[in-house]
């Protein structure tokens, strides 16, 4: 018999959240790699965030999933307490402690950005003795904003970073093993926390889950047209920030040029920006469009602060003329967004921090992609080319090498299993 582990994501299908691709990417590979799965999730109706039913599509039939309840949020957002960790994690206490006691679970893993649950890990391992891995698919108590005017700085960020601050000895004091979406992550954690080193780590990235791009390719009547067809569409899903603005006004920067040098080719071009806000719907601030009004080029960029669905997502990319990934200034950030990007085999640019992990990724696999580093010289010619091309209509497809096959959803599963079974062997 497998042993089980009992995975603790709040979000999960259809919420369309960025951190419960992990988990529902994996479950159809859990079972072949040795290990029964069950999960516990937030029930919907205390998630706020957009939908996707199709997503549901992907979770394999007989997975075991048990719901928990949270606090209403129209109450609690009234002390300032909007966060689903908080809201819940009462009653995951509840609803865990009451399957640890009827069931054997060998392992329970974290793998959410509501990181305040992990707390949670250290008390079920004193009561029932059951390890606990952590899934690092960001930093949770980061220095980053520290340093940046009040008005770049996340909303209720003084509460947060000293809720944060606290909170993320208590998880890693006891934590059994650890899985980061970043080599730098799991540094900054060995350097506060020197036990970690001595723990089973490592670095897994997120990749992609081939069924996905044939479900958004068989209900692409569903979803609204974005793109004008009439035009080089160049596409960006994601958020934005003010970490972002480098890359974006490089490109910008070398758009005004061409617009002033050559209008009439360089009109062809548009830049679309695609759910850039974490907001809810209709109340996300713009953070691109005023770069593009900086640069005199907002007729040519179309930002929706929005977020759309995953499956509208991956059918804008297939779209799409060709494809732009914006890389953060902070070098730890990784971006998840990478592999359907490459899957998806348009013409790609990308501009990253030259620290960051995203770059080796993109040079492992694929062949053709126009990358530029933050430190680049030569970053501006390299843009103007690129974009001259495109305008050109020389759009040449994305050629991808055997090394994508390590980013598929199984492989991935695989290594997270075999951390699994270090964590529950070294006790």
């Amino acid at each position: 018999m497998n042993p089980k582990v009992l995975l603790i994501s709040p979000y999960f299908a259809p919420s369309n959240a960025a951190d419960t691709h992990r988990i529902r990417m994996s479950l159809p590979y859990f079972a072949q790699n040795g290990w029964d799965a069950e999960v516990v999730i937030v029930n919907q109706q205390h998630s706020d965030l957009m939908k996707d039913e199709l997503l549901k599509q992907s979770i394999p039939a007989g997975i075991k999933i048990h719901e928990v309840s949270a606090f209403n949020k129209k109450w609690t957002a009234k002390f300032g307490l909007g966060s689903l960790a908080l809201r819940s994690m009462w009653f995951y206490k509840q609803k865990v402690d009451q399957l640890l006691k009827t069931q054997k679970y060998e392992l329970i893993y974290f793998s959410t950005t509501q990181f305040p649950l992990c707390i949670l890990g250290a008390y079920w391992k004193k009561r029932f003795g059951i390890p606990y891995v952590i899934d690092m698919q960001d930093p949770w108590h980061s220095d980053y904003y520290q340093d940046k005017p009040k008005n770049q700085r996340p909303a209720k960020y003084w509460f947060s970073y000293r809720l944060n601050k606290y909170l993320e000895p208590l998880a890693m004091k006891h934590v059994d093993g650890l899985i980061s979406v970043s080599a730098a992550y799991l540094s900054v954690l060995q350097k506060r926390y020197p036990r970690i080193a001595r723990i089973p780590s490592a670095v897994i990235t997120f990749g992609v889950l081939e069924a996905d791009f044939v479900i958004a390719k068989s209900n692409k009547h569903q979803f609204k047209e974005l793109l004008n067809p009439g035009k080089v569409n160049i596409v960006c899903v994601g958020r934005g920030g003010a970490d972002m603005q480098k890359p974006v006004s490089l490109v910008f920067e070398t758009l005004q040029k061409g617009l002033q040098e050559e209008p009439g080719l360089f009109n062809q071009l548009h830049f679309y920006f695609i759910g850039t806000s974490y907001a809810p719907s209709g109340r996300g601030l713009p953070t691109i469009l005023p770069i593009a009004t900086k640069y005199q080029v907002q007729d040519h960029v179309t930002e929706i602060t929005d977020r759309i669905s995953f499956y509208h997502t991956l059918l804008s990319l297939q779209q799409a003329d060709a494809l732009f990934i914006p890389g953060s200034d902070d070098p730890q950030y990784t971006a998840s967004k990478i592999y359907p990007y490459l899957l998806s085999k348009k013409p790609l640019l990308a501009i990253f921090h030259q620290d960051s992990n995203a770059i080796d990724v993109i040079n492992e696999c694929s062949t053709n992609t126009t990358l530029i580093k933050f430190s680049d010289e030569d970053s501006n010619s390299k843009l103007s080319r690129v974009l001259t091309d495109w305008a050109n209509m020389s759009l040449v497809p994305l050629q991808l090498t055997p090394q994508i096959k390590k980013y598929s959803a199984a492989h991935l599963t695989l290594r997270q299993t075999e951390l699994f079974n270090r964590a529950i062997h070294q006790r």
